[in-house]
């Protein structure tokens, strides 16, 4: 699989097609909620065969924190070894190094995740958030 963060080449329907219809973080996002979401992070694509099969991006203030988050491979490309391709990419990428703080929320890779260093927070009682999880459900 070919890695890039050239924001450019991200297929965007694809992105807002498998996010909006089929993850369980962000279904039914509109499309300009992405976009603009997008041209607000760094982005990362995984593309086998001229198309794009994976996707990322991470939030981040490219100093002392960054927050990993819409990581997929779509379904019929799972299996093969393409999320840890990506996530190498990821965490190897110049603004991300020397970060105090890197994040992530995940339900059900949390075992892909550990094998990158990510674990369960050490202080859950110091995190608050605003979930909103049906933001996007009319």
């Amino acid at each position: 699989m070919e890695c890039s963060d050239d924001l450019q080449r991200m297929d965007i329907d694809m992105i807002h097609r498998f996010l909006s219809e089929e993850s369980s973080w962000a279904k039914g996002i509109p499309l300009e909620t992405l976009k603009r979401g997008m041209e607000h992070s760094l982005c990362f694509g995984g593309w086998s065969d001229g198309r794009q099969i994976a996707f990322a991006r991470v939030i981040s203030d490219q100093a002392s924190f960054a927050y990993l988050l819409d990581v997929f491979v779509l379904p019929e490309f799972q299996g093969h070894g393409y999320s840890k391709q990506l996530l190498e990419f990821v965490l190897r990428h110049p603004a991300l190094q020397g970060l105090r703080r890197f994040v992530l929320v995940s339900s059900n890779a949390r075992g892909l995740y550990q094998q990158f260093g990510f674990q369960a927070l050490g202080k859950p009682e110091t995190y608050m958030e605003i979930h909103r999880p049906a933001l996007y459900q009319p």
